[in-house]
């Protein structure tokens, strides 16, 4: 039941703002049986069995997902169904559960004309309520439904961290806490939930002994008729033995404060494992009026998932300058800390097909270093397995410096790499400016841009005139860059250091060199110089080399260059055909 309430109450405000998918009544009937009998086996398993087959994160974001589906699909009987639950040991004040809250903006809201305000970590494991009568604890309940629970009384009495002997105003008490898994260190930032509520819910299900029961403890988060004052409740607490719950309770006035302890205990170490903070008021009801869902007086913020599982809505294929072919997955978006996630890169072609992914499957993303999206798992495979097929291979770093359909991506991803700092320093123009002057002025190859003249540049479509006239000054500028960035442009395989240790200054000299030559330039070995003497040699090369030449750009001027060009100065395109006229 612990399952059921994180799925549904963590996300029940946003089922409004879902998007529900444009299925035919059979193709949903048919996912939602699916994911359906999935959960239930893992439920089976979990309840009878106490083995959890699925992250936490992933059984909570599926849950949503499938009620989701129901309510899109006018199955709300279904969606509000409950698993089936063994618990029928009445607790003697009910659970309540937690009103989630999304920002600091509603905390503020919710503080408003409440006083005396405490704050504590949301500690992530399982709800218990714990009966003490005349010293000695005699019940001890999962929390179930929130009015019934499975008896854990012989389990929770063996835990050698749980006082099972109260005196004072505890000998005859009910408490509502969290069991939960010790944690030396634990900084949530980094280690994420560790599927510790899942643990801690397993060891306690499961039949027999457990190590992991030696590890368990408790965090008392709300003793109901106890007394009046939160600073009494929090000292007779630590003077029985619970020793956790004032260690952990701060009282604020401000959200601000609340806010500063979320980040301080998201990012600092810990011993347990932590979803959010929880801001109760010290003012409660009496027990008797306890409800789950009527618990108006707490709300918790927690933190945002580490990690989402979101749905693929499309698989698409990019050619890169040198040839590659990367798969990108087109996902429904989900928030991830800071960033609106929307597609991931998946690699290469060989990967994608290990995946196995197709559009409608779900998955599991996160944010690895630098904040670059990344699928961590799939998590579900939708019952359509229809894909994409991927670009035919034939693409390398020899393909594509002239425009034709077929080289279309490659040839715009050569284009985009001019423009970078270290190549041609063309400021400003990215993928949709190199688009828009191709659309116009119809590139025949990689340098076309060179002779576009201040006018034309001025009167293109879509540039205002003084866009045109810093586009020319910045593409004249380029010709006198020096040589090894427009070896950069070409796409010359050498390695950064070796093309900043190289001391060749015009074509002819690269292409000079024999394979011993180029192993004695650092960085280079034999595989890469056989590259390299196939790459400057390569008709495709000579063609451009030699227009470049023609064009003034500097490197290119010497007084013979071993190639041959078209008439008029043009390059000739080797996969035209054409022969092209050598130069003596």
């Amino acid at each position: 039941m612990w399952r059921w309430a994180g799925a549904v109450m963590m996300v029940w405000s946003g089922y409004g703002m879902a998007v529900c998918p444009v299925w035919s009544h059979a193709k949903a009937e048919q996912e939602i049986n699916r994911l359906s009998a999935q959960i239930a086996r893992w439920d089976k398993a979990y309840w009878q069995d106490g083995v959890s087959n699925v992250n936490d994160e992933v059984y909570d974001q599926l849950s949503e997902q499938l009620k989701q589906w129901q309510r899109c699909f006018g199955d709300e009987h279904a969606a509000l169904m409950l698993p089936a639950t063994r618990g029928t040991t009445r607790h003697p004040v009910s659970h309540t559960g937690v009103e989630k809250i999304k920002d600091s903006a509603a905390l503020r809201e919710w503080m408003r004309n409440r006083g005396d305000l405490w704050v504590q970590p949301k500690v992530d494991g399982v709800a218990v309520t714990l009966v003490y009568r005349q010293g000695r604890l005699v019940q001890a309940t999962s929390r179930g439904d929130g009015l019934k629970g499975e008896d854990w009384t012989t389990k929770v009495q063996a835990l050698p961290r749980i006082p099972v002997h109260t005196t004072g105003l505890l000998a005859n008490s009910v408490l509502q806490g969290e069991l939960f898994l010790r944690r030396e260190g634990h900084i949530q930032q980094q280690m994420g939930g560790m599927n510790a509520r899942a643990r801690v819910a397993g060891a306690m299900m499961r039949h027999g002994e457990s190590a992991l029961l030696n590890d368990i403890d408790v965090f008392i988060w709300a003793w109901p008729d106890g007394p009046a004052s939160m600073p009494q409740r929090l000292t007779a607490l630590t003077q029985a033995g619970f020793l956790w719950t004032e260690a952990w309770t701060r009282k604020i006035t401000r959200a601000e404060e609340a806010e500063a302890l979320r980040q301080q205990w998201y990012h600092s170490p810990l011993p347990f494992v932590t979803d959010g903070i929880v801001v109760r008021s010290g003012q409660e009801p009496k027990g008797e009026e306890w409800l789950p869902g009527e618990g108006r007086w707490v709300v918790a913020w927690k933190y945002a998932p580490a990690a989402r599982v979101t749905e693929v809505k499309a698989i698409t294929f990019t050619v890169g300058r040198t040839g590659r072919i990367a798969v990108v997955a087109t996902l429904e978006p989900v928030q991830l800390d800071d960033k609106r996630v929307q597609r991931v890169n998946l690699g290469s072609v060989a990967r994608w097909q290990r995946l196995d992914l197709a559009p409608g499957d779900q998955i599991q993303v996160s944010l690895a270093g630098q904040g670059i999206p990344r699928i961590d798992s799939v998590v579900w495979r939708g019952a359509d397995r229809t894909k994409p097929e991927p670009p035919a291979s034939g693409y390398t770093p020899l393909t594509c410096f002239y425009a034709t359909p077929a080289c279309r991506e490659q040839f715009i991803a050569r284009l985009v790499r001019l423009s970078a700092p270290s190549v041609l320093n063309i400021e400003g123009v990215g993928e949709a400016g190199w688009r828009l002057l191709h659309q116009i002025h119809h590139f025949e190859h990689l340098f076309s841009w060179l002779t576009l003249s201040k006018a034309q540049l001025q009167q293109t479509p879509g540039l205002s005139a003084q866009r045109g006239l810093q586009l020319w000054h910045r593409f004249d500028l380029a010709r006198q860059l020096p040589f090894t960035r427009w070896l950069e442009a070409l796409g010359v395989p050498l390695p950064r250091t070796a093309l900043n240790a190289l001391r060749d200054q015009d074509w002819l000299i690269l292409q000079q060199r024999d394979e011993r030559s180029w192993q004695q330039v650092a960085g280079v070995g034999q595989a890469r110089a056989r590259r390299l003497i196939e790459f400057v040699h390569h008709p495709t090369l000579i063609a451009l080399t030699s227009w470049l030449r023609t064009q003034g750009v500097k490197g290119f001027q010497a007084e013979k260059i071993s190639g041959c060009r078209g008439d008029n100065g043009k390059p000739a395109d080797p996969a035209s055909g054409a022969t092209p006229a050598c130069e003596p």
